[in-house]
């Protein structure tokens, strides 16, 4: 390999993979934190792009990821959900601009350094000139290396999430700083904010000399003249003489204006205007639409007193803490740790032990009283202001001290409890339970499950129920406050079931085995054998039935009753046959009279590995059985065999004696 292959392998590894030597970027807009915010309707022209960047960031083209060299980034929100269309076009087409598009809703911007999932789209495409999202690209992802197209397909952004957008100059060898233009169009989202920029609301300084101007929505801090002539106030001979927009010096938007005045404003209503100032116009949103001039905001300037005990946010169930809310901001550092500047009093012996304030730039709006117990008896308290360990009330950021004495006063509620209690109403075919929830406190909503019945939101539910098992109920009780729940399994004993197995099937003088199968709460037994005998016990002997020279099939009936006189019947049948005792037939005559057609063992019903054999007069077999209950029809495979004389053989085991009993003889088939 020659020095000239070699420098072109570098080269093209420098191409693909940008350097990531990291060179901090102090230029707003070239950090996550710092973004340019953008819309749809202009486009963005940067004419330098400075040095700095090689931070990684976690992606989709390379196991190592990618930097962003000399980066520019941008911020917006879609306001409307659709596919985004844009092109960066740079000034001098020789240069290769990439991009990587960021979803960082509900994320810090920093977190495009770590967080792989806020990844959209990007196109780190080695090629120069114009690039972007477009119709003619056909992926989300394309990577370093010219192989890749230098557009991307449109992402699809998602109405309400911000975005960011990074534009990346690869510059390693012949470096141009010449800029670029970055342009939106051809897709369906829209990412112009159409609310018409407002004024929100005005406040006087403590000492009267400054004015804080509240915005509706972020507006461009180049748009603010310093001067203070995008405002006037009739206040003569007070003037404005400066403004300052809260946040231009890190970033490029502001959401709020203080204006600087010559001299401390008087208290009174007095009226703030919007202008047109010194550059020609008014305050401007991103995307140069500005504040009506002549619109007018009122502004009142209170006579400075001490802000009050304002209000308590509404307690929970069981609160071990409260939260005090002031209109007026207080000096945190006039808050008493141990919570000495509150006293507790009610129905319940809770005391305050500790006080927090959330508080930035040492000033906070809220209070958190932190307290002995939680408050579980429901009832009327008040909280009062004293003078604390700290030797002071509390001060407000004007100064003013808040009386001692000061009261504050709310409710709380009880605490619940969901147990409760029923009565059972036992029945036949219907159990009857009586719920009640008589608990000593102002529960104000009832939920019941009642197992197969549903819901039900009475205090005193009835339930009707018609299978008797073990019944699961729940409660859930409130006041809007507190709540409780309890779940219980009721049973209810008085189910039963009766039920008996027993021989279908006997021959005369034999007995016939009966067991009781019943199941559940049963105080008495009934049995009705069906020849006019009857028995009490629960589990009846073997019952012995007349012997007849005919078949006779009985019912027999249990008849089973509860504690609380329910009654239900099993009934079974038992067949009494005429006879037991196994023959063969010395002739039969199949002819299909329904007489004699078929010759089997007769009444074999106590044989058991039965073997049942019919020859010709030749000696061949014409049947074969093993089920006495299979009969010869006098045929062989379908064709009707002559009349005369056949052998049989049967060989069987007698079930009662264990006996092997073989037998031969002849019958005669008659046609």
């Amino acid at each position: 390999m020659n020095w000239k292959t070699t420098l072109l392998g570098i080269f093209l590894t420098f191409l693909i993979y940008p350097l990531k030597a990291q060179t901090p970027c102090t230029t707003l807009g070239q950090t996550p934190q710092t973004a340019f915010p953008v819309c749809g309707t202009d486009t963005f022209s940067q004419s330098t792009v400075p040095y700095c960047g090689g931070n990684v960031l976690p992606g989709n083209c390379a196991p190592d990821g990618v930097s962003d060299m000399n980066p520019f980034w941008y911020k917006f929100t879609c306001f409307t959900g659709g596919t985004l269309g844009f092109v960066i076009t740079p000034n001098d087409l020789a240069d290769d601009y990439d991009w990587e598009l960021f979803d960082v809703t509900g994320h810090n911007p920093a977190d495009v350094y770590t967080n792989t999932s806020l990844f959209v789209a990007c196109n780190w495409s080695g090629n120069v000139g114009l690039t972007g999202a477009s119709g003619a690209g056909s992926s989300l992802i394309n990577c370093a290396g010219t192989g890749y197209p230098t557009f991307s397909a449109r992402p699809t952004l998602i109405a309400g999430h911000q975005y960011l957008l990074l534009i990346s100059h690869f510059t390693t060898f012949s470096p141009s700083q010449n800029g670029y233009r970055l342009s939106f169009g051809g897709g369906t989202a829209m990412i112009t904010d159409t609310l018409t920029p407002d004024l929100v609301s005005a406040a006087a300084s403590c000492s009267a000399t400054q004015v804080t101007v509240a915005l509706n929505k972020p507006m461009r801090c180049n748009s603010l003249d310093a001067d203070g002539s995008d405002f006037t106030l009739n206040a003569a001979p007070v003037s404005v003489t400066g403004a300052t927009g809260n946040g231009c010096s890190t970033g490029f938007d502001m959401d709020s204006v203080t204006l600087n005045l010559n001299a401390p404003l008087a208290p009174g209503n007095y009226t703030l205007t919007v202008n047109s100032g010194t550059d020609g116009n008014t305050i401007l949103d991103v995307c140069g639409n500005g504040l009506q001039a002549g619109k007018n905001l009122n502004l009142l300037v209170p006579v400075l007193q001490p802000t009050p005990m304002d209000s308590i946010t509404p307690v929970g169930c069981s609160p071990d803490t409260l939260q005090l809310v002031f209109s007026k901001n207080i000096l945190c550092s006039t808050i008493a740790a141990d919570g000495s500047d509150f006293l507790l009093s009610g129905p319940s012996a809770v005391r305050v032990t500790g006080a927090i304030g959330s508080c930035s730039a040492g000033l906070t709006r809220t209070i958190h009283l932190v307290l002995s117990g939680p408050l579980v008896v429901g009832g009327n308290y008040q909280i009062q202001l004293v003078r604390g360990s700290d030797g002071n009330t509390l001060i407000d950021q004007c100064g003013q001290e808040t009386p001692a004495g000061s009261t504050l006063g709310f409710a709380a509620r009880d605490t619940l409890s969901a147990g409760f209690t029923y009565h059972l109403g036992l029945g036949c075919i219907t159990d009857t339970i009586y719920f009640f929830y008589n608990r000593p406190n102002d529960a104000s909503i009832w939920r019941w499950t009642l197992d197969s019945l549903g819901n039900s939101q009475l205090r005193n539910p009835v339930g009707y129920f018609n299978s008797f098992n073990d019944k699961h109920i729940s409660l859930f009780v409130s006041n809007g406050v507190c709540s409780d729940s309890t779940s219980l399994t009721i049973p209810l004993t008085n189910y039963f079931h009766p039920a008996f197995s027993s021989d279908s099937l006997i021959c005369p003088e034999d007995t016939a085995a009966i067991t009781n199968q019943s199941t559940g709460q049963i105080s008495s037994y009934l049995w009705n054998f069906g020849d006019g005998s009857t028995d009490t016990l629960r589990d009846p002997p073997a019952h012995h039935y007349p012997v007849t020279n005919s078949e006779i099939v009985y019912t027999v009936q249990l008849i089973a009753g509860n504690s609380i006189g329910c009654k239900d019947t099993a009934i079974r049948l038992i067949r009494v046959l005429k006879s037991c005792y196994i023959a063969v037939p010395n002739a039969f005559t199949p002819n299909g009279d329904g007489v004699n057609d078929y010759l089997y063992p007769l009444n074999a019903y106590k044989a058991t590995h039965l073997v049942f054999n019919v020859y010709n007069r030749l000696g061949g077999l014409v049947f074969h059985s093993t089920d006495w209950t299979s009969k010869w029809d006098g045929t062989v495979k379908g064709i009707p065999q002559d009349s005369g004389v056949y052998v049989w053989t049967l060989e069987f085991t007698n079930r009662d004696t264990g006996q092997r009993v073989f037998q031969k003889g002849s019958t005669v088939l008659i046609r």
